[in-house]
């Protein structure tokens, strides 16, 4: 492979993960939008999602997602500027727009020019003055997720159906409503309580030990009881002097009331091991909702899944959500990912009828499905209800009848609810024939597994005519201090295994360079690899090895390899708050102590990966180096600016081959932050980028007495002269068109600019 090819499969691969990001965004806008068309905030978010993809797609030299992703912006444009309202079938069309640029992203698809023809000549009649839609090929499969069965249940592939993730927002640090930050102030409430059971569970054990001592010095003072009993019976025979007599008496008295006094302590220290056993695990399940994630991380994409699936069989449905901010064990809520996706599946499918259905019955032609999650007694109860037909009980006899499972007079005699219970069996359906939604039998069974995988239950009622009604009850007893202790820099630090994908080692040379960070290749991808030294601001550690040790750490899909010096094992911690006026330390969250009482810091994986992402948007993430290794003389600095992805790593790979150290903003305010705290000896910047672009930035640039003299290049990809001279005007030393952009352009104007990397 020639580095030019090598080149374009790196950005193939980079543009692969940027659409995968963009049309999250767009998928997630699109349904907000389906509701309230005229949404100004998504409508932005949406077309600009649009517009970096089509860029991405031209960089990389992709027309089919060039043209997908333009028709796309101008049909958001064109409804932001109030020329187009908004109809279901414009959402449809996008969001099929959506998909299909996924597929673009994806190779190996030969059916993709066609399927890019009929949207694009679908589009072009949604465009048109009074234009309706026409029909096209048939939907994109959904994106839904798949229905894994990670118990030994008989669950058959999907027939025709392709499968695909459910789509993930990406996550980076704090969630929209803030819920990572109230889980800390939450944490920080209970900093006494924390380190009250940390101290008793430690106590307690020191209880049993002491407690022994004290009895065998009780069993040692009755035997010396008894022999000062016999010397005083001897004395009085042997008619001994008064004054041996009162010191023996006086002996005899202390080591009474010392008798008193051990026994009035075994008591006591028994009754304080009792009430601290107690308190502590009080103390440490109070320590437990410090792991809980809000319920709303399952239901990610199960919105759009309900909507498309719906549509799909010629329904319209709702999804209401309640209580999705209820705390759950974070190992509970992955488990309930995929049943939970075979209920909403069954009620869109089984539950809801078809529109003209409802309306003769009375009913609005929408379906709801409603999704409930609580917190009761220690238990997490969730209620999944749809306002649907319910379950036909006379049809669900005869089949009942029909499969041999009990006779017909047994089945005449069933309550509803025995009857329900035959859904559950492996292998029952009610639908005559196979489809792609269901037919197999593989749903509820499958279902109960997993939720008895959680040692928990299921149960089904319904209501006649008024729809089915699914209570699930989980327990939350999982351990949440059960953690991977390291050694950095001689310090011992502990990553809950809850955040831990696998550890690694790996030889030097697995090490690449890709968007100005290091990665490696594990399992179909690159990931990012940062040092740990770095991060908890530790010496770097000179051990001599030539390998490296990775413990690679996730939160949702963000997935990075920390490199340590040494992987000390798996231990069960006791967390142990840090003392509240420190305040909140970067990237640690509590403290533990190990079993030979030495002290280790618990890592605070969410703050780390902030601290990646922070460390990345500055540039100032460190090289890790094998020993001996030195470090190149001091060479310019270039700061790249650009939302696009793939754009970054191209102009970085191109400067970074010339010599130039570059470092990456990810739009105008990323760009701002980096210039105040950094030194460059360039800036290249995009126009059109989200919260700041591109002359904003540069007006600010300018204003600044100490930046105001530094060059300044704008790479953009419009090229018309009135946009050539805005830039300019602005105070840009140099504009460059991404239309008419290559290699030699780019890197002419920069050393025209400033000179070499090191000149």
């Amino acid at each position: 492979m020639t580095p030019e090819q090598m080149r374009d499969a790196s950005l193939l691969e980079l543009f692969s993960l940027e659409a995968e990001a963009q049309t999250q965004v767009l998928s997630a806008g699109l349904l907000a939008l389906e509701r309230n068309p005229t949404q100004a905030d998504q409508l932005e978010a949406c077309m600009r999602a649009a517009h970096s993809l089509k860029g991405a797609a031209r960089i990389v030299g992709i027309d089919a997602g060039v043209s997908v992703a333009h028709v796309m912006e101008d049909c958001l444009v064109e409804a932001q500027e109030g020329r187009l309202h908004l109809r279901p079938e414009h959402i449809d069309a996008l969001l099929q727009g959506t998909d299909l640029l996924m597929r673009i992203a994806t190779p190996g698809d030969a059916t993709i020019d066609a399927a890019v023809q009929g949207f694009l000549v679908q589009m072009a009649n949604l465009l048109q003055p009074g234009g309706a839609a026409v029909p096209v090929a048939p939907r994109l499969p959904l994106p839904v997720a798949p229905e894994p069965a990670p118990v030994p249940v008989a669950v058959e592939p999907e027939p025709e159906a392709e499968p695909e993730p459910e789509p993930r927002p990406a996550r980076k640090g704090k969630n929209a409503e803030g819920g990572d930050r109230v889980l800390r102030v939450t944490a920080e409430r209970l900093n006494s309580l924390l380190d009250l059971s940390s101290k008793a569970l430690v106590e307690t054990q020191r209880f049993k030990p002491f407690l022994a001592t004290l009895q065998r010095l009780k069993r040692v003072q009755g035997q010396s009881l008894r022999a000062l009993d016999g010397l005083k019976a001897q004395i009085e025979a042997g008619e001994q002097g008064e004054e041996v007599s009162q010191a023996l008496a006086l002996t005899q008295q202390l080591l009474g009331e010392a008798q008193q006094m051990l026994l009035q302590q075994v008591v006591d220290f028994d009754e304080l091991g009792w009430q601290a056993g107690q308190r502590a695990q009080l103390l440490y399940d109070t320590a437990l909702a410090c792991r809980m994630r809000p319920f709303a991380d399952v239901l990610t994409g199960q919105s759009r899944m309900v909507r498309d699936l719906g549509r799909s069989l010629g329904k319209q449905v709702r999804l209401e959500i309640e209580g999705d901010k209820t705390q759950v064990d974070r190992d509970v809520l992955e488990k309930l990912e995929a049943p939970l996706t075979h209920l909403l599946r069954n009620a869109v499918d089984h539950g809801i009828e078809m529109p003209e259905q409802r309306l003769l019955a009375g009913k609005p032609a929408e379906g709801t499905i409603r999704l409930r999650a609580s917190h009761q007694a220690g238990l997490l109860i969730l209620e999944l209800s749809d306002d649907g037909g319910g379950v036909d009980l006379d049809r669900l006899r005869r089949s009942i009848v029909e499969r041999h499972l009990s006779p017909a007079e047994t089945v005449a005699q069933m309550s509803e609810a025995e009857l329900l219970t035959f859904l559950f069996l492996p292998g029952f359906s009610l639908r005559d024939k196979v489809t792609e939604v269901s037919g197999r039998g593989v749903g509820l069974d499958a279902v109960q597994h997993m939720v008895r995988q959680l040692r928990g239950q299921i149960e089904m009622t319904q209501g006649g005519g008024q729809g089915s009604r699914f209570h699930l009850e989980v327990p939350l007893t999982l351990s949440v201090v059960r953690s991977l202790v390291v050694e950095v820099s001689g310090e011992a630090y502990a990553f809950p295994l809850a955040h831990i994908e696998r550890t690694l080692e790996l030889p030097a040379e697995a090490i690449v360079q890709i968007e100005g960070r290091q990665q490696f290749w594990h399992e179909d991808r690159h990931i990012g690899l940062v040092s740990a030294s770095q991060l908890l601001n530790r010496p770097v550690s000179q051990n001599g090895e030539q390998s490296i040790k990775v413990v690679v750490i996730r939160e949702r899909d963000t997935l990075y390899g920390v490199a340590v010096d040494r992987l000390v094992g798996e231990r069960v911690l006791v967390v142990m708050p840090l003392d509240a006026r420190l305040g909140k330390i970067q990237d640690i969250s509590a403290g533990a102590l190990l079993d030979d009482g030495s002290v280790v810091l618990i890592v605070d994986v969410e703050d780390l990966l902030r601290s990646v992402e922070k460390l990345l948007s500055t540039g100032r993430l460190e090289r890790i180096e094998r020993r001996g290794t030195t470090r190149e003389a001091p060479r310019k600095r270039v700061l790249v600016v650009d939302d696009s992805l793939t754009v970054r790593e191209l102009q970085r790979k191109l400067l970074s081959n010339r010599g130039y150290e570059v470092a990456v903003a990810v739009d105008g305010m990323d760009g701002w932050n980096a210039l105040r705290s950094e030194d460059f000896d360039l800036l290249i910047t995009d126009i059109d980028m989200p919260r700041m672009d591109g002359i904003e930035l540069v007006t600010l640039l300018r204003r600044d007495s100490r930046l105001q003299s530094l060059p300044v290049m704008v790479v953009s990809y419009k090229d018309r002269e009135e946009d050539r001279r805005r830039g300019l005007d602005a105070g840009a030393d140099y504009y460059l068109a991404k239309a008419s952009f290559h290699d030699d352009a780019l890197l002419d104007a920069v050393v025209e600019l400033i000179g070499g990397a090191q000149g």
